[in-house]
């Protein structure tokens, strides 16, 4: 006999993963290009969660300028995409797309978030970076 999982658990398999193999100072371009790529295919924007390991995504930067409870109000809302810092991504939501933005130096930034970008990605998750850094974090052949 089986047992159920615990509140909060979810019987789903790890999210289809493709890696973009681009330098650090690219990832950011890199991250955008899928971004529109994923919308010019019909996803819906509030599918799509954007995290980013060294620099701030400008909108994220921008939006932040007005207060944290807008900018995570935006993010509850669900209506748009939603870019954050890696450090907040225990914070956001799962969604079914998250993307990360590999463009800061390799470390602690990295090893922490592409773990907990994994476990927010319902159905796919998409990382722009070099290839040796995820490969590190996510191990080989992903």
């Amino acid at each position: 006999m089986g047992t159920a999982p615990a509140a909060g658990e979810e019987n789903r398999s790890a999210p289809e993963t493709e890696i973009v193999p681009v330098l650090a100072s690219g990832a950011l371009d890199a991250a955008d290009e899928a971004v529109d790529r994923l919308l010019d295919s019909g996803r819906a924007p509030g599918d799509i969660l954007v995290l980013t390991t060294g620099e701030r995504h400008p909108w994220a930067a921008h939006e932040l300028s007005f207060g944290e409870a807008p900018y995570w109000a935006q993010h509850d809302a669900r209506d748009d995409v939603f870019y954050a810092d890696a450090s907040a991504a225990e914070r956001a939501a799962a969604r079914p797309v998250v993307i990360v933005a590999v463009n800061g130096e390799a470390g602690d930034a990295v090893t922490r978030a592409l773990p907990v970008a994994r476990d927010r990605a319902g159905e796919l998750l998409i990382v722009c970076g070099e290839q040796e850094k995820v490969d590190a974090v996510l191990g080989a052949g992903v």
